[in-house]
């Protein structure tokens, strides 16, 4: 791998590993204004949103907003035991999201995470886990929007490699981007935060369901009409623990795997 990821305007380019950034130049700081980092990602990654997030960083060049990193909760109570066994919730985090600009140099990233999990770890976290998708995504068209990546710059900060999350069926927009699974499971079960479900698939033309209608149907409906299946074979997890006193007890658990190498996936 001698290539680093970057987005701008949802468009994925790369830049040469090997680029060294002028740390006087840049600064990390952490985002107050939620709303400036969910817009920074919508306007740049091909996703166009984010998880729920706890810790957003943001990497300024001489002011200007050049990246962000935005930390938050895992997914479910289950999902944190079985990554942080001897953890509480809030000493873990997942990096939902990790965006730079074409123009930032190729060691941009691991010097931006790594500024990142020192202040993570001056807030008292403990873990952070993060996970790169190998598998490339297409539009309906067939054209590509995501290459897929190893997590080489995971590698670089020192990443323990724990493995492959579990597989998945995902169902893919028009664009390429999917429909979020955890929004599917609260709009099937009534909960607050379905709504996202249905915003989606409307966007595509789906039409809004009705008072009193029965919104699985509508679901099942829609997300047959509007999306495509591919089979995810699983994401691949890194982690690391931010107490050098806790490391073994941490990452101790099951076996640590050597790095993932080869080409870029295409």
């Amino acid at each position: 791998m001698t290539e680093c990821q970057r987005w701008t305007m949802g468009r994925e380019s790369r830049r040469p590993v090997g680029e060294t950034i002028r740390k006087a130049e840049y600064e990390v700081v952490p985002i107050e204004d939620w709303s400036t980092a969910r817009g920074f990602v919508a306007a740049h990654h091909y996703a166009r949103t984010a998880s729920p997030t706890s810790h957003s960083f943001g990497l300024h060049r001489h002011s200007e907003l050049v990246g962000v990193a935005l930390f938050g909760p895992p997914a479910s109570m289950n999902a944190h035991r079985a990554v942080w066994p001897t953890l509480e919730i809030k000493q873990a985090v997942t990096l939902g999201r990790l965006v730079l600009l074409d123009e930032v140099p190729g060691n941009g990233e691991s010097w931006f995470i790594s500024r990142c999990l020192e202040i993570l770890a001056s807030r008292g976290i403990v873990g952070v886990e993060s996970c790169a998708d190998p598998q490339p995504r297409v539009r309906a068209d067939g054209s590509r929007v995501f290459r897929g990546h190893l997590g080489i710059i995971y590698q670089a900060t020192n990443g323990c490699f724990k493995g492959k999350t579990n597989p998945a069926t995902l169902r893919l927009l028009p664009d390429g981007t999917v429909l979020n699974n955890r929004a599917q499971g609260k709009l099937a079960r009534g909960e607050r935060g379905g709504e996202l479900a249905i915003e989606e698939l409307v966007r595509w033309g789906a039409r809004r369901p009705t008072d009193g209608e029965d919104v699985l149907a509508w679901l099942r409906l829609w997300r047959e009409k509007l999306t495509r299946s591919m089979r995810h074979e699983g994401c691949l997890r890194y982690l690391w623990c931010l107490d050098q006193s806790r490391r073994s007890e941490i990452l101790g658990y099951g076996p640590r795997r050597p790095y993932p190498k080869g080409a870029a996936p295409n």
